[in-house]
């Protein structure tokens, strides 16, 4: 029996579409070291919501996730059609076992769990550095591009991100000096540069008001009479109360010490997305919001 030439090519073509490629499998490096995967995988399960909105922003589905702080504007993912596979702190490992994930993301809060979530699948380790916070961002999101196929998507939301950042740079160039401050319940804490909210000063480009917080205050919660000591031009608040439901930043600040500062007087005290700093914690989109936010406070 013989094939001409174009049946034999026809032949060839049938086969290679009946043949599934093979897996090509690479080795990716991140916070904990390297994992090495079979290829791109398909059953996806994140313990970090800032490495879901990645995900999302990129066309990537996800299979599981905590069952328990999830943001307002993450609800799609309460959904029965996503697996609960524990709290942002502890993974429950009988839920994993039973879902088989092709890939496990850790990071932050979940990150301690890394070394029994490896023994379960492979597992990457997206934790931020608040030292290099917007670095450390746009490389997890790299990682992610890599693990996915999806380098272009990845760059594209990186140019997104970069621009925003640099109209909130030009924007915070003449706009004075700024203090960074979390509450939680009565407790007021002032953030500066190098520090987990750090970021609105090292990328966003707010001057601050001043330069080594830490060593200022030794560590601990601020007074009022310190934001009135330093009293800065620009008040950024992370309501850390607000983040889980229960606001109170701006009841807390009210009163005649901070009522004398140039940020009260002239209606600049900026309340902060405090989902987006403090439960989502990092991830470009997210990041990206906050930036949009800053620039907005300062070219009013």
């Amino acid at each position: 029996m013989t094939f001409s030439r174009t049946a034999t090519a026809l032949f060839a073509g049938l086969v290679a579409i009946a043949t599934p490629a093979l897996a090509q499998e690479f080795t990716v490096t991140h916070a904990q070291g390297e994992t090495t995967l079979p290829g791109v995988p398909q059953k996806v399960v994140s313990f970090d919501f800032a490495a879901i909105e990645t995900l999302e922003a990129i066309g990537v589905n996800i299979a599981g996730l905590p069952g328990s702080n999830l943001p307002a504007h993450l609800e799609k993912y309460a959904s029965d059609d996503y697996a609960k596979v524990g709290s942002l702190f502890e993974p429950d490992y009988e839920a994993l076992a039973a879902l088989e994930p092709d890939l496990i993301i850790v990071a932050g809060r979940s990150s301690r769990a890394y070394p029994e979530l490896a023994n379960l699948a492979p597992t990457v380790d997206l934790s931020n550095e608040w030292t290099n916070f917007y670095g450390s961002i746009k490389a997890n999101a790299e990682i992610i591009g890599e693990i996915f196929d999806k380098e272009a998507e990845v760059a594209a939301l990186i140019a997104e991100t970069e621009a925003k950042v640099e109209a909130s740079r030009s924007a915070a160039a003449d706009a004075g000096k700024g203090l960074v401050v979390l509450t939680s319940g009565a407790e007021v804490t002032a953030y500066g540069p190098g520090s987990r909210f750090g970021f609105i000063h090292e990328t966003l480009g707010v001057t601050p008001v001043i330069e080594d917080v830490e060593a200022a205050t030794h560590g601990d919660s601020i007074s009022f009479e310190f934001i009135l000591e330093t009293n800065p031009d620009l008040l950024f608040v992370i309501d850390r109360d607000a983040a889980t439901g229960q606001g109170a930043a701006a009841a807390i600040l009210d009163n005649e010490l901070v009522a004398e500062t140039t940020a009260w007087k002239n209606g600049d005290v900026v309340y902060i997305d405090p989902v987006r700093a403090y439960i989502v914690n990092g991830g470009l989109v997210s990041f990206g919001i906050m930036a949009d936010q800053v620039t907005e406070a300062l070219n009013q």
